[in-house]
């Protein structure tokens, strides 16, 4: 788990098979495209690379990003 100034920036999970991501709900809704695209399997709250996946380096850089911006000054841990 990532947190910047004590609110939640995103949080990691690793798996047997794959990597769950986290990046809250919020984010996965403006995300969900290229998430999609991506050929990641996500739910409301979290995406998955699976082991034979490639990681999307971009989209990652992007999603944590627009968490860091959009949470700035932000008081709250979650949203």
């Amino acid at each position: 788990m990532f947190i910047m100034d004590g609110t939640f920036i995103i949080g990691f999970s690793a798996a047997k098979a794959h990597i769950s991501i986290a990046p809250e709900t919020v984010t996965m809704e403006t995300f969900a495209k290229d998430i999609k695209e991506a050929g990641y399997e996500a739910t409301s709250n979290l995406f998955k690379i699976k082991e034979d996946q490639e990681v999307n380096w971009g989209l990652l850089r992007n999603i944590i990003a627009f968490n860091m911006e959009e949470k700035k000054g932000y008081e709250k841990f979650w949203r």
